[in-house]
């Protein structure tokens, strides 16, 4: 069965759907997927409404949150354009020191792409601000993929959270009496705290390109 095809935005809709039925039972109310979506239930309406019309879905009836009924099978998709590769949307939290430890700032922004995440990982995204990362080629304006987690292994980067709630980037070692949190950078010095709260692992760097 050919269908009109989709834009990229109703791919990721329409997917978003099947595998919240796959794995609650029902579907996703309009309020949840824009939420996920980061756009407003509104802008919803609209592509539910598309995908309606072509074919894909029936939206709910009146009065009904969780109505929304698929109506492709294996077969319709089967034949039809294949899937595309799920995009990811990770929000950015603020920004964050990686030379004297600044206070973290929320700035909600959104950074959307497909590639560089783990497989079930739980990602956000820093800006860098300051050079004390640099010698590990993290720059001044570059952005991090932080894996979130509350531990780390000796040499890796973290974000930490200093006892004075300043948050830095460093790399993460535990001395025997100590944590170090050590900066990429020949001309500073480690910071030295009794303890330190991991809030996440940097998996990535991203860099915008002059």
């Amino acid at each position: 069965m050919n269908r009109v095809p989709l834009t990229r935005r109703q791919s990721e809709i329409l997917a978003y759907i099947r595998e919240y039925v796959s794995q609650q039972g029902i579907s996703p109310t309009l309020e949840e997927i824009a939420n996920t979506f980061g756009v407003s239930r509104v802008t919803i309406f609209g592509h539910v409404g598309e995908l309606e019309d072509k074919g894909f879905l029936k939206r709910p009836t009146r009065g009904i949150s969780r109505g929304i009924i698929l109506t492709e099978t294996d077969s319709d998709t089967s034949s039809s354009t294949p899937a595309p590769t799920p995009q990811f949307s990770v929000p950015i939290l603020g920004s964050i020191a990686a030379g004297v430890p600044i206070s973290a700032v929320e700035e909600p922004e959104e950074f959307s792409f497909s590639d560089m995440i783990p497989s079930q990982a739980e990602v956000f995204i820093l800006r860098v601000q300051g050079n004390s990362m640099i010698e590990d080629a993290i720059c001044d304006g570059d952005m991090v993929l932080v894996e979130k987690r509350d531990d780390a292994h000796n040499g890796e980067t973290v974000v930490a959270i200093l006892p004075d709630n300043e948050t830095t980037l460093k790399r993460f070692y535990r001395e025997s009496d100590c944590v170090r949190l050590q900066p990429a950078n020949s001309t500073m010095d480690p910071i030295f705290v009794d303890q330190v709260e991991i809030r996440g692992v940097v998996i990535g760097v991203i860099r915008q390109m002059n």
